[in-house]
């Protein structure tokens, strides 16, 4: 009688233990809330940058559990780290997020100093990094490692885009960009498209990243005679009002770029009628997932509509539910990553794919024409054709 008790309640035991979920072969059937830490650009020259992917990212989490902040029985948390656009802080907040708050996806960050700084962490602790909206080739190229994947765009597919808009034989094109990471790697991409469409690079040009005066910088561009000034650029020190000044496209140099967010399409208005690509506009995907993004952010933002990053963090967010959908709430590494390459998953800008070989994430971009639109207080980007993910592919770079 005892021994058939015994069997009895080791027979229930293991009912019970499969039916809540505790099995320590199987992480995904834990009921442990996933917990996600987010880094950005909070403070520092990208701030509003960081706040505009901050802003996507709760958007999309709500978006892809119907407001329910849980996916296979698990609830979502997320924890928010300053990364205060220093690489040495982002490491330090990413330590502390995998070590104290041991969270099971890192997302992040807003520059790609901060970004590439990290991901040997994400290798180390053997966690899913998602990169956003960091776009330096060299994150899924020559730093790539297994556990990251990137939303965000990369700097060859900017290049792609923006190469379409002015490059063919017999141009020559001056570029413009801040020197590190993100610049640099910006102008290499677009180089490499421009040429292979018959354009010649006459002059590359890199300024502080902090500077506030171009003059020499654009000086030197003006001297070197191009047909058109390339500018790749971020942050809110942007260098449009001197172009304006120096009469650079008086001088018969016309200028083109990808159009920024609100704010600095705000210092554009000497660039209507420039010809030149864009990662995002709120009206100019049209699709379900962005209409809702749209509505939901003037609802809860004064009526603000989404800016340049915030779809991007949107596409975040719906990556890591979509993928945890998949594992039926499993987080381990492992499992994510063989889940995750060639993922397909539905965005603010349509749908993306992981590409399995570097998981940089395949989408559109938009080649775009700066107008001025009565009521809007900035020079707004018109969509002259989207761009296809087949299009803006860029190359392989991790070999």
């Amino acid at each position: 009688m005892v021994s058939l008790l015994a069997v009895l309640m080791i027979f229930t035991s293991a009912c019970s233990s499969n039916k809540t979920g505790i099995d320590s072969n199987n992480k995904g059937a834990n009921k442990e809330p996933i917990k996600i830490g987010v880094l950005a650009s909070l403070t520092g020259g990208l701030e509003s940058y960081g706040k505009q992917t901050l802003r996507g990212f709760e958007l999309g989490l709500d978006y892809a559990t119907d407001g329910k902040m849980e996916v296979a029985g698990r609830k979502i948390e997320f924890i928010t780290e300053d990364t205060e656009t220093k690489p040495e802080v982002a490491v330090q907040k990413a330590t502390r997020l995998l070590e104290e708050d041991e969270v099971d996806f890192l997302v992040g960050s807003s520059s790609s100093g901060d970004t590439l700084a990290v991901l040997p962490l994400a290798e180390e602790y053997e966690k899913i990094m998602i990169v956003e909206p960091a776009v330096a080739d060299s994150i899924t190229g020559s730093e790539f490692n297994p556990y990251i994947f990137r939303t965000a765009r990369n700097s060859s597919q900017d290049a792609a885009a923006g190469a379409a808009a002015i490059a063919k034989k017999g141009i020559k094109i001056a570029t413009l960009a801040p020197d590190y990471s993100f610049g640099r790697d910006g102008v290499a991409a677009f180089k490499e498209a421009a040429v292979k469409l018959g354009a010649e690079i006459v002059h590359e040009e890199y300024a502080d990243p902090a500077a506030t005066d171009f003059t020499s910088n654009i000086q030197k561009i003006i001297d070197a005679k191009p047909d058109y000034l390339f500018v790749v650029w971020a942050g809110a020190n942007s260098p449009w009002n001197q172009i304006a000044d120096m009469k650079v496209q008086e001088k018969g140099i016309k200028i083109s770029t990808g159009a920024p967010d609100i704010a600095a399409l705000a210092t554009m208005e000497p660039l209507i009628g420039m010809e030149g690509f864009t990662v995002y506009y709120h009206d100019l995907p049209k699709n379900d997932i962005n209409k809702w993004l749209v509505d939901e952010h003037k609802k809860r933002f004064n009526g603000d509509v989404p800016d340049l990053f915030t779809p991007g963090g949107m596409s975040a967010a719906l990556a890591i539910v979509e993928a945890l959908k998949k594992t039926e709430g499993d987080t381990d590494s492992d499992k994510l990553i063989e889940t995750m390459e060639g993922m397909s998953f539905d965005t603010p800008k349509g749908k993306m794919t992981f590409r399995p070989e570097d998981h940089q994430a395949l989408q559109a971009l938009y080649a775009i024409k700066l107008e001025k639109k009565d009521g809007v207080p900035y020079p707004v980007p018109v969509l002259i054709r989207e761009l296809s993910p087949d299009e803006t592919e860029p190359p392989i770079r991790n070999k």
